[in-house]
C-alpha cells in the first residue's frame, strides 16, 4: 500500500470521508436508552458499515420489504417527518439516515408510540448507505432542512455537492422522486445549480410549487423554528431522468 492509499482509506479498508457535524448531544434520557438498546438493531436495514461489510455486498431489500417500493430519508432529524410517511403510506418501505444519536434515539420513540413496522434505520453517514443499496432501487428520496452550513468557505460541506449526489443518482430509479427543503435561500440556489448536473429535472411550473409545502407534508421542528425565525421555507422537487 503506497502512503496515497493510506492517506485516502481507513484500516477497516473504507474511504476517508470528512464528517462535519455531531455525532451526540446532550445525555439521552434513560427511555431513550432503552430504545437504543432494545430496538436499534432490529431495526437495522442489513450490514452498512466498512467493519461488518467490508466488500460492500448490496443490501437485500426484497427480503426486508418485499416487493414494496423502498424510500429514503437522508438525515431524519427527530424523526417526525419519516415516521408519518411510513404511518400514511403502510405499503412503503422506508430507511432513515441519521448519524446524530439523540436524533436516533428520538425516532425510536416515535417508532413505538406509532407502531409502524415498514421502517429501518442506520445510525450513521448516509454515504455509507448509498455504497451498500443496489442501482436504481429507490424510489423516493428525502432531503429535509439539512445543516446549511452558512459560510462561505463550508459550502463543500453541503449535501448538495458532487460526493453525495452522484452516488445519489446511482440508486435511485429513473423517474424517481427527490425532495429537498430548506429555509437557506443560498442553499436553494447551489442546489438548484448542482441537483440537474446529475440527471434531475426540476418539476416547478409556478412559484408555488415551491413556496408550498407538498400535500402528504408534515412540519417539522426545524421548519417550525425557522418560522418563528422569520425565515421561508422552500420545497423544490425533482425527478430522476437518466440511468
Amino acid at each position: 500500500m503506497t502512503g496515497q492509499d493510506r492517506r485516502d482509506t481507513h484500516p477497516s479498508g473504507a474511504p476517508w470521508r470528512n464528517f462535519y457535524g455531531r455525532f451526540k448531544g446532550k445525555a439521552l434520557r434513560p427511555s431513550q436508552e432503552v430504545y437504543l438498546q432494545e430496538d436499534l438493531d432490529a431495526l437495522s436495514p442489513g450490514t452498512v458499515d466498512w467493519e461488518t461489510n467490508p466488500d460492500r455486498n448490496p443490501l437485500d431489500l426484497t427480503g426486508l420489504f418485499g416487493d414494496a417500493p423502498v424510500w429514503l430519508e437522508i438525515g431524519f432529524g427527530g424523526g417526525e417527518h419519516m415516521v408519518h410517511q411510513a404511518v400514511r403510506n403502510p405499503g412503503t418501505g422506508i430507511i432513515g439516515c441519521e448519524p446524530y444519536i439523540n436524533g436516533v434515539a428520538m425516532l425510536l420513540g416515535k417508532i413505538r408510540d406509532a407502531g409502524a413496522t415498514n421502517l429501518r434505520v442506520h445510525p450513521g453517514d448516509a454515504r455509507d448507505m448509498f455504497d451498500v443499496l443496489p442501482e436504481a432501487s429507490i424510489d423516493r428520496a428525502f432531503l429535509l432542512y439539512p445543516d446549511p452550513w452558512p459560510k462561505k468557505r463550508h459550502h463543500r460541506r453541503r449535501f448538495v455537492t458532487p460526493d453525495h449526489l452522484a452516488p445519489l443518482a446511482r440508486v435511485l430509479k429513473p423517474g424517481a422522486i427527490f425532495r429537498v427543503a430548506t429555509d437557506i435561500p443560498d442553499y436553494v440556489r447551489q442546489t438548484l445549480e448542482q441537483v440537474p448536473r446529475f440527471g434531475f429535472d426540476w418539476l416547478a411550473e409556478r412559484p408555488q410549487d415551491w413556496r408550498e409545502p407538498w400535500e402528504d407534508w408534515i412540519p417539522t421542528r426545524y421548519e417550525q423554528k425557522a418560522l418563528r425565525e422569520g425565515r421561508r421555507p422552500h420545497y423544490l422537487t425533482f425527478r430522476r431522468t437518466k440511468g
